[in-house]
């Protein structure tokens, strides 16, 4: 069948219908696999033969197309697929051979849907309209075909519709007794005694009837098959243009092997062959390298040993670490050397704790030995060598240790001084007195002064050592955050001169400055430098083998080019990569840096704490309040002093010893007062308000304030000639008549004044108290004089007017020197304290409302005279009358005690106000008479009488020129 039809079909068709369409191949890239040899191999009936060149396949069995066991119907009644041309392959090499995926070409593009996008658009509109006119007008040849095919197929179907629907289902078993009678009822025909003619005939029926069926299925199996007879004679087509093109496919390979043969026998074995004697050249160069820098970490740890015999733990870091990078890079996987990499970090380990210990140690010699030993900072090398090789480490806490000597080394120099003192006094049993605050206790102040200032001296020289080592410690961390390569100048300094004065050879490798660095102190130093020097010279000689050289030691380092090895200088120090990574970081290194600032604040503030210990030691018992004022200024300037040397040196600014120093002057300053004020209670309870003579010395002082010196003069020594008490204070060219109390306040408040001078904290606190003073002074001053206290305190018979007078002119006297007080205050005080100085306004209004209230007493008292002798007077001679005598007489009394006490322009506008006092009290008593300015005779003897007063009042000193105006007394005439 296949023959017959095989003319019919053009075998070179690429383009016809007769060829399937291949799918396009998925893009996944599957490894290509060879195809299994599953025919035997049997003689071949011609004389074609395969080319015997070399194959791509394993070449085990040869195969050829009679060893195929597959015939053609076999593959095309395949029934497991609808498409028969593709069972001939996987019928025997199963379903994966005709899905095998093919290596997409590199040279076309990677065409996906969207490329064909614009495409699909454009045609879309198109297909519409094709399709819709495809369904409203159909081609006519189709129609027919249609209604020829549904003629053709209506009537087998009508008979195969006759078949018994038994006979369709797929459980069909004659087995069945059920399905066998309804296929063969024998129970039509099956006669009770045996066979008939009936029963023969209706059997012959029924075997044509099923004869009948079978015909019926036949023909529609016939017409299915003749239906699908298309895909039969494409099959036969594809099966022949397969073979012609496997036949063109084996000529190909065999051209292909032939020339694969070829091209490895002419340019790949030999080049191969050269390529194997240079890499076993180059893996020889490298095992060489590797012997000798295995040689070199065989002297690791005797090298280590050495160098920490000297204390050179850096020296000993760097080597170590250098090592482990070698180890982990160069020399890993080394059998001998497993064991090295643990020893290492137990050998680090324990560089870590001597540096540890040999830090503790240094800086307890450092601080054990005495203050004023020269230099200040203790072998400077080793120091910067440990701090180094700690930072490389990252024990970061050694400044903790530093910490906890700075007060263990306080505690002993304050102790130290204290038995030093000792020493130097006699009369104190340190056996007995066993404790450091009981000795100072019972030192005088001198002693204890010059013990306190021995301390500070002490104390400074501490800060000044610790700043200086301090400085040294922060300039290794510098120099450790600045350089780019983190290590401190000098270690290893001669080795490294050796290296660069081997700069100039270029073939000197990374790999031997390794070497030579890993070999310290020389022990394969001079090997080394021989091997470089011998291949100079071969180079020098030969240029082409020593590039060759060159470029093995450059594979054997692991580099890219040969121009990378000879770029690299000698004096790099590679054994400071591997440091790089244990180095603190950036924001460590700062961390650090703010740690030993804080470090300095924190001895300045230790030594600050235990200056406080000793002052409070010392003021336990109160001995500190208790000293004069003159001795408090010199602790207190001693303490300032200082204060402010350690905030000069250390920066920061301490303030427990000026806390300490404030508490104990805020208990000096109420000691002071409280002494101040009892002695100004004591002179005024004992004053008995007489004027009091001025000695030259309170002249001396008050001519002082006046050329703005607001302090306690010197006490000078007294002159031969002793100069005589005055009468009178001048002040501002004005005299001033006191009593001996204002005298003593006028010392007091300056007291204050130089109190705030030599101790400018206690201003506040000063000013306050001395508030009080003045308020104390004003309010007992009041109860003594004006409201007659001192008839009970001092015994006085009664309070003149003399008495009154002195105490006015006094209180003025502290009025005129309150505001020159106010302005001394105000350059102590801070700008935000000046509110404290309204207590002077306060003080200022107090005084001249007490001053006011005396000169009201004083005219309150003629005034009661007056009305008590005036309500007596009456008009009749003689004249002048009993009652005016009396009146010019008290008058006159009056005007002598205060004359020479009050300024005259007071003692004015005082006779003012008493003869306006006196008119009053006299118009009253005319108005009670009836006298009248009538010009009668009565009226004639009263202006005798006022022409009397007139005249005595005006003959009064200072009282020449005062208007009296007696012409109010009269009444006006109705």
């Amino acid at each position: 069948m296949a023959s017959s039809n095989s003319s019919s079909f053009p075998h070179g068709a690429r383009d016809g219908i007769f060829l399937k369409a291949q799918e396009p191949a998925p893009l996944r890239c599957k490894p290509v696999q060879s195809l299994p040899d599953v025919c035997p191999k049997e003689p071949t009936g011609e004389g074609r033969g395969l080319c015997a060149g070399p194959s791509v396949v394993p070449e085990h069995d040869r195969w050829t197309v009679y060893s195929s066991k597959v015939n053609l119907p076999a593959a095309l009644n395949d029934p497991r697929l609808a498409k028969r041309e593709s069972d001939f392959f996987t019928k025997t090499w199963g379903l994966d051979f005709a899905e095998a995926e093919v290596m997409p070409s590199f040279c076309l593009p990677n065409i996906t849907r969207e490329h064909f996008g614009l495409y699909v658009q454009e045609m879309l509109q198109r297909e519409r309209i094709h399709e819709r006119c495809k369904t409203i007008c159909p081609i006519k040849e189709d129609v027919d075909a249609i209604s020829s095919m549904t003629t053709n197929h209506d009537k087998p179907r009508a008979e195969l519709e006759k078949v018994p629907k038994i006979f369709m289902k797929p459980d069909f078993a004659l087995e069945d007794p059920a399905t066998f009678n309804a296929v063969l009822p024998w129970s039509h025909f099956n006669s009770a005694g045996g066979k008939s003619s009936r029963d023969v005939s209706s059997s012959k029926l029924l075997q044509e009837k099923m004869s009948h069926y079978l015909d019926v299925v036949e023909v529609s199996i016939a017409q299915q098959i003749s239906l699908r007879s298309e895909a039969f004679f494409h099959a036969m087509s594809s099966q022949h243009e397969l073979q012609d093109r496997l036949q063109e496919t084996q000529c190909a390979v065999a051209v292909l092997r032939s020339r694969t043969t070829a091209i490895d026998r002419v340019m790949c074995q030999g080049p191969l062959q050269a390529l194997r004697i240079a890499l076993t050249r180059s893996n020889c160069v490298k095992l060489h390298n590797k012997l000798k820098l295995m040689a070199a970490v065989h002297q690791t740890q005797p090298t280590v040993q050495l160098l920490l015999s000297t204390s050179e733990f850096v020296g000993a870091l760097e080597l170590i670490s250098t090592t482990k990078e070698v180890l982990q890079q160069e020399l890993q996987g080394i059998h001998s050397f497993r064991h090295l990499g643990s020893q290492l970090c137990e050998l680090e380990k324990l560089i870590d704790k001597m540096m540890v210990e040999d830090f503790s140690m240094y800086v307890r010699g450092d601080m054990s030995r005495s203050l004023r030993e020269e230099p200040q900072v203790l072998e400077k090398e080793r120091l910067e060598s440990l701090v180094f090789g700690l930072l490389r480490q990252r024990k970061l806490d050694f400044l903790d240790t530093y910490s906890d000597e700075i007060m263990v080394s306080a505690k002993a120099i304050v102790a130290q001084c204290v038995a030093e003192a000792l020493v130097h006094i006699e009369g104190i049993d340190s056996e007995v007195v066993t404790k450091f605050a009981e000795q100072m206790r019972v030192m005088t102040f001198p002693q204890w002064f010059q013990l306190l200032k021995n301390i500070f001296e002490s104390f400074l020289l501490f800060l000044q050592r610790i700043k200086a080592t301090l400085n040294i410690i922060r300039n290794v961390v510098l120099e450790v955050q600045l350089s780019g390569q983190k290590r401190v100048p000098g270690d290893l300094g001669s080795e490294s001169q050796t290296r660069e004065s081997q700069a100039h050879s270029p073939l000197l490798l990374q790999g031997e400055a390794e070497l030579a660095y890993l070999t310290h102190e020389g022990l394969f130093i001079s090997d080394a430098l021989n091997e470089v020097q011998q291949q100079v010279r071969d180079h020098n000689q030969d240029p082409v083998t020593s590039s060759r050289g060159q470029q093995s030691q450059a594979e054997a380092l692991g580099c890219d080019s040969t121009s990378e090895v000879v770029e690299t200088p000698v004096g790099r120090e590679p054994s400071l990569m591997p440091g790089e990574t244990t180095m603190p970081t950036e924001l460590e290194l700062k961390r650090i840096m703010t740690n030993i600032q804080d470090l300095l604040y924190s001895a300045s503030d230790i030594s600050h704490d235990r200056c406080v210990k000793v002052l409070t030691a010392r003021a336990k018992d109160g001995s500190l309040e208790r000293l004069s004022a003159a001795e408090f200024v010199c602790l207190s300037q001693v303490v300032e002093a200082f204060a402010k040397d350690t905030d000069e040196l250390c920066g920061r600014h301490s303030v427990s010893l000026r806390g300490a120093l404030q508490s104990q002057a805020n208990r000096f300053v109420h000691r002071f007062h409280d002494e101040r004020k009892n002695k100004l209670s004591l002179l005024l309870d004992n004053e008995r308000w007489k004027q009091a003579e001025v000695p030259a010395e309170f002249q001396d002082l008050v001519n002082s304030i006046a050329d703005g010196r607001i302090t306690l003069p010197e006490r000078k020594i007294p002159d031969l000639e002793e100069r005589k008490p005055a009468e009178f204070l001048l002040v501002d060219g004005q005299k001033y008549a006191v009593v001996g109390t204002v005298l003593l306040l006028i010392r007091i408040f300056l007291e204050y004044c130089q109190c705030v001078n030599d101790i400018p904290s206690i201003a506040t606190d000063m000013l306050t108290r001395l508030s009080d003073l003045l308020k104390h002074f004003n309010s007992r001053s009041c109860q003594l004089v004006l409201g007659a206290g001192a008839l009970q305190v001092v015994g006085l018979k009664t309070i003149t007017t003399k008495n009154l007078a002195l105490a006015s002119r006094c209180l003025q006297l502290v009025v005129h020197y309150i505001p020159i007080i106010r302005a001394h205050f105000e350059t102590k005080l801070q700008s935000k304290q000046f509110s404290i100085l309204r207590h002077f306004d306060h003080i200022t209004k107090d005084y001249n409302d007490h001053i006011a209230e005396v000169s009201a007493k004083l005219v309150a008292i003629m005034d009661s005279l007056f009305e008590k002798v005036l309500s007596k007077y009456e008009v009749k001679a003689p004249m002048p009358s009993l009652c005016f005598r009396n009146v010019c007489k008290q008058m006159a009394k009056m005007h002598e005690a205060i004359y020479e006490l009050l300024p005259e322009e007071q003692t004015q506008m005082l006779f003012l106000r008493i003869n306006g006092s006196f008119k009053m009290h006299l118009k009253r008593q005319l108005a009670r008479l009836g006298v009248i300015n009538d010009g009668g005779p009565q009226h004639g003897l009263v202006v005798v009488d006022v022409a009397f007063y007139t005249e005595n009042i005006q003959g009064l000193k200072s009282l020449e020129h005062l208007d009296l105006n007696m012409a109010e007394i009269w009444e006006q005439k109705r």
